[in-house]
């Protein structure tokens, strides 16, 4: 494509028949006005939307239209424009066919823009042919292409220099000094670290100082991948910064530390979570982000199958009894015990949580933060909690002997009382209490409900493709399967109303990876479940003293519904791999 001529758009868009003369010169009043775009005004007023206005000027010009939303973006091809350039251009690199030195396709916003034509040419020195894009696709497409790497490493390597030429100025460096707290170099680097985390949808931001570098990663997905590798010079800069706004000891290097902070970005409200640990090249701090503004899932969108969905509906309207939710760290406890809550959380019943950290900040809860430096111990809270005359109580973690009686002796006396357990499964739960020293029959008789859960990653759905299992995994689902017929719900594969499908009849996908998903082949978690109800059955079992009596009734009872089996389900369906069944399937003994 030649270079560019400009545009006239409010002409094109009348000659388009997409807006009128009235139009047009209303929007050149309010952008005499404003200073703003003529575009952004046409899209804000709702005459045009950005598509329209992308096609026209395509048409226009000559040059395709792309949609970048279904397009498969190769991260190699976007490297030939460093990603500063990128975001500044408003371009994307998207196709590379003719080799070196050959025309290379560009995505553009404003294809008008001359300046930023010839300075492409002159950053990438190709001959540059364009494409027509939305600009809020191709902003998008940019953060699922560079995720912010380059900014944060370039942020990095400024504090770096800053450290090096001016050790005298610590105060500026971290926004302390005659620096405006926005542009002290420290607090750029950790307010690009936090918004790129957030459009990665990263749960944790990890920070490790090496021996000569200081590695920056991010979990997205329960997985960990490297964000970037800085100068190891900055990692006590970042870690005081840090602290500073955590109110943590700046002077104490040597023991461990924890705190919580608050951060207002463009988009969002964040509160982060902090974990100090000294170690060999100094301090390592770990983040967990709480992102307020994404609100909290309701039961409806946990997408728990519909036994376990009818089974925890019947208990929460109990007003007695205990539910416990287990599993390992990062299994999404507290995603569904939060979920309970808000079910429950109306101006009728009173709910006490006793947490150790409040994770999630409900209105019209009351939530205690335990604090055992102080000797405000669970036990101490429990104690004091139920004499505020509540309904619910929520207990964070059953850590101990006397955590676990004080909570089961609360379900008899009439309360609802919710709380997490870390053990392998959901029949492993009730031997557990006991071997913790609780009393059978407060066991049998205030344990209603035990719901054990994994999570798995879903696959991509930009770059799934269809999979036949291979040896490996057709021996797993023969001794998964155990050797019987496997029944998926109805619905889960769109089968007829009257069949149901088996194995055979299965839509087994396997993740690719591409630019939407960061190359993993996975977008995104969902849980699995397994369940338990303490039925008479179930009671008795218990009060017989007899773990393998308890253990075979409730096999029984759980028959086609363990979490392997959930996990099957959902590779089944094409929502997961095979090898993401298999990861759950090998924590478990069935």
């Amino acid at each position: 494509m030649a270079r560019p001529e400009r545009i006239r758009l409010g002409d094109l868009l009348i000659q388009e028949s997409l807006l009128s003369t009235a139009q047009l010169d209303e929007a050149l009043a309010e952008q005499k006005k404003s200073g703003r775009k003529l575009g952004r005004i046409f899209i804000d007023r709702q005459w045009v939307t950005e598509v329209q206005i992308a096609k026209a000027v395509a048409r226009q010009l000559r040059a395709p239209f792309i949609d970048l939303s279904t397009r498969n973006l190769r991260r190699e091809v976007a490297a030939l424009l460093p990603e500063t350039h990128a975001r500044r251009l408003r371009a994307l690199p998207i196709e590379d066919n003719a080799g070196p030195g050959g025309p290379l396709r560009v995505a553009m916003a404003d294809p008008t823009d001359i300046s930023a034509y010839d300075e492409l040419a002159r950053l990438t020195r190709r001959e540059i042919d364009l494409a027509v894009v939305a600009e809020s696709q191709l902003l998008a497409a940019l953060d699922r292409v560079y995720r912010g790497g380059d900014e944060i490493a370039g942020l990095a390597r400024e504090l770096t220099n800053d450290i090096t030429t001016v050790q005298d100025e610590i105060g500026d460096l971290l926004g302390l000094g005659n620096v405006t707290t926005e542009d002290a170099p420290v607090v750029r680097l950790l307010s690009m670290m936090f918004e790129q985390a957030l459009r990665t949808r990263a749960s944790d931001i990890h920070i490790e100082p090496q021996e000569r570098n200081l590695r920056i990663r991010f979990r997205i997905d329960g997985v960990l991948h490297v964000q970037t590798e800085a100068d190891a010079k900055i990692a006590g800069a970042v870690a005081l910064r840090l602290k500073l706004m955590s109110g943590l000891d700046i002077s104490e290097k040597r023991l461990p530390q924890d705190g919580r902070f608050h951060v207002k970005l463009k988009t969002s409200a964040v509160d982060v979570r902090i974990s100090t640990l000294p170690t060999q090249h100094g301090e390592s701090v770990v983040m967990r982000l709480l992102n307020q503004s994404a609100g909290l899932l309701s039961l409806d969108n946990l997408g728990l199958p519909d036994a376990v969905a009818q089974a925890l509906a019947r208990t929460l309207a109990r007003p007695s009894g205990m539910v416990v939710v287990t599993g390992p760290t990062g299994s999404g406890k507290t995603t569904t015990l939060y979920a309970a809550l808000n079910a429950l959380n109306d101006s009728e019943r009173k709910i006490i949580t006793v947490e150790d950290p409040i994770e999630y900040r409900l209105p019209g809860l009351n939530q205690v933060q335990v604090m055992e430096k102080i000797d405000l111990s669970f036990a101490r809270v429990l104690r004091a909690a139920l004499r505020q005359d509540p309904d619910v109580i929520l207990i964070g973690e059953m850590r101990d002997q006397t955590t676990a009686e004080i909570g089961l002796r609360a379900a008899l006396t009439g309360h609802l009382v919710l709380s997490t357990l870390h053990t392998n499964d959901a029949l492993s739960t009730p031997l557990r209490l006991i071997d913790m020293g609780v009393p059978r029959y407060m066991v049998a008789l205030s344990l209603h409900l035990v719901l054990a859960q994994r999570l798995v990653r879903t696959l991509c759905s930009q770059c799934a493709e269809p999979h036949t299992p291979d040896p490996q995994e057709q021996e797993f689902l023969r001794l998964a399967l155990g050797g019987g017929g496997f029944q998926l719900d109805r619905g889960d594969l769109g089968a007829d109303a009257n069949a149901e499908p088996d194995v055979p009849a299965a839509r087994w996908h396997k993740p690719r990876g591409c630019s939407e998903c960061n190359q993993t082949g996975y977008r995104g978690r969902s849980g699995v479940y397994e369940f338990i109800e303490m039925t008479q059955e179930l009671v008795e079992a218990m009060n017989d003293n007899d773990p393998a009596r308890f253990t075979q009734a409730g096999r029984r009872q759980m028959a086609g519904h363990t979490l392997r089996r959930d996990a099957l389900r959902l590779a089944a369906a094409g929502r997961t791999s095979i090898e993401e069944a298999m990861r759950v399937g090998s924590q478990l003994d069935e």
